[in-house]
């Protein structure tokens, strides 16, 4: 892109640098935790408000020139983050709605950032060039850190890297989502050569890094994005044509990069492992990006007739043909019998330990097994029983512990779909529905577009948008801003290159009364904003610093909790923690006293049920040790440490609350 055309572009699409700015919040995201913690993304959050209120303020908005579409899209996807809001009224936990709520209101944040102005090809380009090429360095960045590590703690029992997002699923969708624009973007003539050759590269670099997590999900939702973009976006033959190579270094550096996770797994020479799986990965980058920038110049710089251009398309149109074939018959011979595949598949599925139970070693090919089936079986029926409106937003982990089967303790239910479902009703469902359908219509028109460039970039800004939806269907991505945030900024970049109405059919610009309301009403709702996503974040950071200080300074905690459950009046953590700490000094009285202010805001809270029933045991109260411990097992009906406690008093007995605790931390501590 030459400078002049870029320096044009900007002038006429001067959004792109609050945007920019955003995009670098996402990336800084991407590297410490993919962004879940509230006292990362509350923050952020506020960044984006910020920048959003600075384009507001100096550039001018025209809301009759934006398509309808993207009206709609604003619209519902405003009153999905409203009712969530209303939700905290029904919740039973509403500390959790309130930072669910809160998160939704980031998405609706961004979406509406990069959506509501127009951009042109070239700044769209500079945008999603920009955040990829940043994910690309970062990628590089976290290789090289994970292969100088003396120590693979990063690493789980299973071999799967864990960092940096800390849960391995989100750690390979961090890269995977990036993949997907970078590969697009490679094939676009448009971009100057060599930058295609660095996205080609970076191509095969993120989706080495996003294996070392083995990620089934990830792994799965690979062929579904292959026919999302072969289906229904253009230009399939240059793609193909970019993908050959990539799909070459990949496959090649692939069972290097996976022989990592055998030798931990094993217990080989795994540092030998991982050296030589890095050499490997940055190598056939560099292959594959070499060949691509190649090609790329040879494009560039020769001159085809149509007739040569037309026979080039049509040679690898049949190669893509033929291999599709290759692929199909070879899937076919390799799976044997569809049906009894599916049939296996779906078994896997239901059973939890499905993946391992046929003796292979591969976490990535034996199987679907999992606990998601119970998590999916949870949901559906939540919202069976609160099918209007649902049961409050982020409001799953209780719902679980009483109604579910397996011993895992999941906050959320693995699903965007079912998420939205469960906790916010068919009301939520449709809204949903309604404002990411009119939004990928845009995205849709903006494909068909007058501006070549402009076009390729809403292609790829979709397909990272659809690698987030499509994985994120069975995991619980909701809940990273990191990956959430970028996804909906995909999004919006798509709608921001969609045709516009013209000024003249625009309509005449509001009134200077009309212009002061306006003003009054966005500065009254930024004022809300502010506090809604300032209380919660404030409130986390003097419940870290208690529980930091609290061996040594435990009247300052005492102090700092109290400050935060002010700050949240919604949440019950504070209470929780202090009364964990009442317990680690003996003091029976206070522990008492937080956990049934802890009850008072979240009242099927089985934890604090437990201690309080354990508390009154060891007072020698045994009617109120039973009446709470049956409460705590009826909530908590798995629990084995509850059942021992209630069994423990039944029998007579009072319950050792050290004991207890030391067992409650071990088990905490196990599913870390």
């Amino acid at each position: 892109m030459p400078t002049t055309r870029l320096t044009d572009a900007l002038r006429q699409a001067p959004v792109t640098v609050p945007a920019l700015g955003a995009l670098a919040l996402f990336v800084v995201w991407a590297g410490d935790q993919a962004g879940y913690p509230l006292t990362h993304w509350a923050p952020g959050a506020l960044i984006v408000l910020v920048l959003l209120a600075i384009a507001l303020w100096n550039i001018p908005l025209r809301l009759g020139e934006l398509p309808i579409a993207v009206r709609i899209a604003l619209a519902c996807l405003a009153l999905y983050t409203i009712l969530s809001f209303l939700s905290i009224l029904w919740a039973g936990v509403p500390g959790d709605a309130w930072e669910g709520a809160n998160r939704t209101l980031l998405y609706l944040l961004v979406f509406a950032l990069f959506a509501l102005w127009p951009q042109r090809g070239a700044s769209a380009a500079l945008l999603l060039v920009a955040w990829t090429l940043a994910m690309i360095g970062l990628a590089a960045f976290v290789m090289l850190r994970v292969d100088a590590r003396s120590s693979l703690s990063w690493f789980s029992a299973e071999g799967r890297l864990g960092y940096p997002a800390g849960y391995y699923n989100a750690s390979a969708a961090t890269w995977a989502m990036a993949m997907w624009p970078a590969l697009l973007l490679a094939s676009e003539k448009r971009i100057p050569w060599g930058l295609r050759g660095v996205l080609a590269a970076g191509t095969v670099l993120l989706a080495e890094l996003s294996l070392l997590s083995q990620s089934r999900g990830s792994l799965y939702a690979a062929p579904v994005m292959l026919i999302l973009i072969f289906a229904l976006l253009p230009r399939r033959v240059r793609t193909f044509a970019v993908l050959v190579p990539v799909a070459a270094g990949i496959g090649i550096a692939a069972p290097v990069v996976l022989r990592v996770g055998d030798r931990v797994q094993s217990g080989g020479n795994a540092h030998a492992a991982l050296h030589a799986a890095t050499a490997a990965i940055f190598v056939a980058s560099a292959a594959a990006g070499l060949l691509v920038a190649l090609g790329a110049a040879i494009e560039r710089r020769g001159a085809f007739s149509d007739a040569a251009v037309r026979r080039v398309r049509t040679g690898l149109g049949a190669v893509a043909i033929a291999t599709l074939a290759v692929i199909l018959v070879g899937g076919w011979v390799a799976a044997g019998d569809p049906a009894a595949r599916a049939r296996h598949a779906w078994d896997t599925f239901k059973s939890a330990r499905g993946y391992q139970a046929n003796g292979s070693g591969s976490r990535l090919t034996s199987g679907l097994g999992s606990n998601r089936y119970d998590f999916y079986r949870v949901a559906l029926d939540d919202f069976l029983a609160h099918p209007l409106v649902g049961l409050g937003a982020d409001n799953f982990a209780e719902s679980y512990l009483e109604h579910g089967r397996s011993l895992e303790t999941p906050r959320y239910p693995h699903s965007v779909e079912l998420r939205t479902l469960a906790q916010t009703g068919l009301v939520g469902a449709l809204l949903a529905l309604a404002g990411l359908g009119a939004a990928l219509l845009a995205g849709w028109r903006a494909l068909r577009g007058r501006d070549p460039l402009g076009r390729a970039v809403a292609a790829a800004a979709l397909a990272g948008f659809a690698y987030w939806l499509v994985h994120g269907s069975f995991d619980w991505f909701w809940e990273f801003a990191g990956l959430g945030a970028p996804a909906f900024a995909m999004l919006g970049i798509a709608c921001s290159l969609a045709p516009r109405a013209s000024r003249q059919a625009a309509g005449r610009r509001a009134g200077v009364r009309g212009r002061r309301l306006g003003i009054v009403a966005g500065t009254a709702l930024a004022l809300a904003v502010v506090a809604s996503l300032t209380l919660p974040w404030l409130s986390q950071l003097q419940i870290e610093s208690a529980a930091r200080i609290w061996p040594t300074a435990p009247a300052v905690a005492y102090a700092r909790l109290n400050d935060a459950a002010s700050l949240n009046r919604l949440s019950d953590e504070p209470y929780l923690v202090a009364g964990s700490i009442a317990l680690r000094f003996g003091d029976l009285a206070r522990a008492d006293d937080e956990f049934s202010l802890a009850l008072g805001r979240t009242p099927a809270d089985a934890y604090a049920t437990l201690e309080l029933g354990a508390i009154a045991s060891s007072r020698g109260e045994r009617a109120r040790a039973l009446r709470l411990l049956a409460r705590a097992d009826r909530l908590n009906p798995r629990d084995p440490l509850t059942r021992e406690a209630l069994s423990v008093v039944r029998r007579g007995g009072r319950v050792d609350i050290e004991s207890l605790n030391r067992s409650i931390l071990h088990k905490a501590q196990q599913f870390v």
